[in-house]
């Protein structure tokens, strides 16, 4: 019936091609249309995982009790200096806020006035005496530049320093670093007439990290949801205005922008880069894979042009089941091209064997329709089967894929049946001169025959003893090794994850009131694996008392010079004067210092002079860039002075918005202990934290979950596909044994497939494991084509056409799937491997494990009657 059936489908068509033909193609515009009109793609893996699942309703409460935390850029502003990093954030934080056209609000969370006025409150009571021990001690070093803002004034607090030294009040071995820190900046001065200094670096006893190099700016953007890179305008201001303050060469600084909404456009950006390109390639690559399959220019266009009208006609469909594509499901197209052409492949290459044997044109396309209707049907059924298997799981990434992919096999196969047909009979290609086969395969046909139980067993054999290597497959839970960390959000995000106090590896709980975040707070801290716990309550600094006293007592020594009115600046020959003798008195103390501080001492003695020597511009620059970080110095010193109690009644709304909810919630954050790049680490970190706090949230327990739920949802999909192609293949071959002769090589496959994995260190992830429901969908296919044969009596397999089809079809295939490989983007790259991987496998059990595995039909020659 079903051949009856498929062949009628072909006489109708090829009766009426023309009419055929006009509308697939009418069909096709009319899908191109609709799919250009609606095309969206998702860039949110956090969409990749069913939201019905307990962890996921979690997350999405947690985000309705404080909204907007996933449309957030991160701007992180890197200067060369802390006062540069300073001065470049307030400057862009001030461009900014005035464009409520592109941006909700403009934040910087470590400079709002709350920190900067009670900064020193958070730090131990120790700190704050050493810090406000300091300030009182440079009390005469303010003075001095509060009174004289130039050179002179610069100099004058370089003689007090040297004269404290010739006292005794400090030792001379503490002036080398402070003196070659103003050696450097001002021979870079020297060199490039332009430079940096920092006050921080020079006062500081330890070296500047990273941390104190940058400035952090919160920016809520308005989206734009219609647009495929949704942040895209407002990314693009941010950087325009960097670009208008003269970041570079003003401030020494760069913006570096990271997280959702930076992500997630740039992610987009890095799927299509060079997707032009690589699509091209895969194109020309695919009609010269064809010519050699085909040898006729008239079976190709026929072949490219049925290709093209069903991927249209798919690309339609599956807009209107899935409305967007995600980053997995994009993966379509590459299936639908690698796939779908199999079966134009199978159809045009039964043709070609047919019309050599048959010169009439209608009755070889009526013959190859009689041959090809089971195996083809078989195939695209049991394809699809095995793609909609991952229609009842939770990873709605893959499951998606499956419902596209699915339906795209069956609109492949029905074109293969009607328009390529009716293509071929209004082009009608010449007949074929000889026999459509590889002869010279032969001897190999041969050797299968006459030592199937050796290859069979060996082969099995082989595959069982590999069995422990599953053991150490090794699952990449992380979704951030799916992205490039060659652009810059991802580069800035990895940057950001090596400092613990940007919380980016934070795990939090929503506790239902403060009294109860105290609690899970005190549970949580006990952990090994957490290394800082903070609640609302964190913002209230302990012995304030004592803090307070010792801020007051320094701003009782400095507030009378911060209040007072400052001093005129110095005339050019008052500041080459006071150069002059600096350099003098520096000459003075190198004679009676150690050889360390007296090349101190020389170094800068010779730049002084060089500076009073040197145009007026030289010293007005100079004077520029020491006194610019001191202003910035002075305001937040100023600033910390001003330090107030602190309670929870009055802690600022933003604040409090960010750590409480309106009806009395309360967020509770953890941090992990150890390396925060390490999956172990997070994993243990999240188990730990789930144990005691089953309803906590946040980037490493959603790694867990989302990686359990992987998991999970591939053991269901595969128990699934093998029971439905199972059912299906038996409701065709009618025997349970063909049944399994179809089954074992493809189980075959996927075991070797993944121990091959494990040997090659390939670690499966979010996006390659799409290739082992490929594997079931190609793997069926070619095995379903042997089969079929095989029970239809024909022998020497591989000398035949069919063989020809299945290698020119997985040439078209690996063909498609190397185009992902050759991707920059390493999710889409790692997909293309173990997809190319899988293919090798499936290829090789098709090809030569299964006809050893089926030796010698049981009715040669003769027909079956399916």
């Amino acid at each position: 019936m079903l051949t009856r059936i498929i062949v009628s489908l072909v006489k109708t068509c090829t009766r009426y091609a023309w009419l055929t033909v006009i509308l697939g193609v009418i069909l096709a515009a009319v899908s191109g249309l609709y799919a250009a009109q609606n095309f969206a793609i998702s860039t949110d893996v956090n969409k990749l995982i069913s939201e019905h699942l307990d962890w996921r309703q979690r997350e999405i409460a947690y985000e309705k009790a404080f909204p907007g935390r996933n449309e957030l850029i991160l701007a992180v502003v890197e200067a060369a200096t802390p006062e540069l990093a300073t001065q470049a954030s307030a400057a862009l934080e001030k461009k900014l806020t005035p464009q409520t056209d592109k941006f909700k609000s403009v934040m910087r969370p470590a400079n709002t006035p709350f920190f900067e006025t009670n900064g020193l409150l958070f730090l131990p009571t120790e700190e704050v005496g050493k810090i406000t021990g300091q300030y009182a001690a440079a009390q005469p070093f303010f003075d001095i530049l509060h009174d004289d803002p130039s050179i002179r004034g610069l100099t004058g607090v370089l003689q007090t320093g040297l004269q404290g030294a010739e006292r005794g009040k400090l030792p001379r071995e503490s002036l080398t670093r402070p003196l070659n820190i103003v050696s450097d900046s001002l021979e870079q001065i020297f060199a490039t007439g332009d430079g940096t200094f920092s006050w921080r670096k020079m006062t500081s006893s330890e070296p500047l990290t990273a941390s104190d190099l940058r400035s952090l700016i919160l920016i809520q953007p308005i989206l734009d949801y219609q647009a495929l890179e949704p942040g895209r305008v407002a990314t693009d201001a941010i950087r325009q205005a960097a670009r208008d303050l003269s970041f570079d060469h003003d401030f020494h600084a760069r913006v570096r922008l990271t997280g959702p909404v930076p992500i997630a456009d740039e992610e987009f950006g890095t799927v299509q880069e060079g997707a032009f390109l690589n699509a091209t390639i895969t194109i020309l690559i695919v009609i010269f894979i064809l010519w050699l399959a085909l040898h006729s220019p008239r079976i190709i266009i026929a072949v490219l042009v049925t290709l093209f009208i069903g991927l249209s006609v798919t690309t339609a469909v599956a807009l209107l089941l899935a409305n967007s594509f995600n980053l997995i499901s994009i993966a379509f197209f590459v299936l639908f091209v690698g796939l779908g052409v199999d079966f134009g492949i199978q159809f045009s290459v039964r043709y070609r064997a047919d019309r050599y044997e048959i010169p009439d044109l209608q009755e070889a396309l009526e013959s190859a329709a009689k041959h090809a209707a089971v195996p083809l049907t078989l195939a695209a059924a049991a394809t699809a089967a095995g793609f909609l298997s991952f229609l009842p799981t939770s990873y709605e990434g893959v499951s998606e894929l499956g419902k596209i992919a699915g339906a795209g096999m069956l609109i492949a196969f029905f074109m293969a049946v009607t328009v390529l047909p009716a293509l071929l009979k209004i082009l009608n290609p010449a007949g074929e001169k000889e026999p459509v086969g590889y002869a010279f395969l032969a001897p190999v046909d041969k050797f299968l025959d006459d030592h199937r139980v050796g290859i069979v067993v060996g082969t099995l054999g082989i595959a069982v003893l590999g069995l422990p290597l599953l053991y150490f497959l090794h699952f990449d839970f992380n979704p951030m090794n799916l992205r490039s960390p060659k652009v810059e959000s991802i580069a800035t995000y990895l940057d950001l994850r090596r400092d613990p106090t940007t919380a980016s590896n934070a795990v939090d709980l929503l506790a239902p009131s403060l009294a109860a975040a105290k609690e899970a707070q005190e549970r949580l801290a006990k952990l090994p694996e957490v290394s800082r716990t903070t609640t609302i309550e964190s913002f209230v600094p302990d012995d304030q008392q004592a803090k307070l006293g010792l801020i007051r007592r320094a701003a009782g020594a400095l507030d009378p010079i911060f209040k007072s009115q400052p001093g005129s600046p110095a005339e050019d020959f008052d500041n080459v004067a006071a150069l002059t003798d600096a350099a003098a008195s520096l000459k003075r103390t190198a004679s009676k210092s150690p050889p360390e501080v007296a090349a101190a001492a020389n170094r800068l003695a010779g730049n002084l002079t060089r500076l009073a020597q040197s145009d007026k511009k030289v010293r007005d620059k100079v004077e520029t860039i020491f006194l610019s970080p001191y202003r910035t110095l002075v305001e937040q010193v100023r600033n910390s002075l001003k330090a107030q109690p602190i309670t929870l009644k009055n802690l600022p709304p933003e604040i409090v918005s960010e750590w409480m909810t309106p009806d009395g919630r309360a967020r509770v954050e953890a941090l992990p202990k150890g390396d925060p790049n390490d999956n172990d680490t997070l994993r243990k970190f999240a188990a730990a934290v789930q144990k005691i706090e089953p309803l906590a949230v946040g980037g490493p327990i959603s790694i867990l979950e989302s990686g359990d739920t992987i998991v999970m949802a591939f053991i269901q999909a595969g128990g699934w596909a093998l029971l439905s192609i199972g059912i299906l293949l038996y409701i065709v071959l009618r025997r349970f044994s063909d049944v399994l002769l179809t089954l074992v090589p493809l189980i075959l496959a996927g075991v070797v497939t993944l121990e091959i994995c494990v040997l090659i260190g390939l670690p499966l992830n979010f996006a390659n494991i799409i290739a082992l429901p490929l594997l079931l969908g190609v793997g069926v296919a070619f095995k379903i084509y042997y089969i079929t044969a095989w029970r239809a009596g024909q022998v020497d397999l591989l000398q035949s056409s069919l063989t020809r089809a299945i290698f020119f079809s997985a040439m078209t295939t690996a063909t498609a799937f190397g185009s992902l490989w050759l991707s920059s983007h390493p999710g889409t790259s790692s997909m293309g491997k173990l997809m190319a991987l899988s293919l090798v496998t499936t290829l090789a059990a098709a090809v030569l494990f299964q006809p050893a595995l089926m030796g010698r039909p049981r009715d040669v020659g003769e027909k079956t009657d399916v």
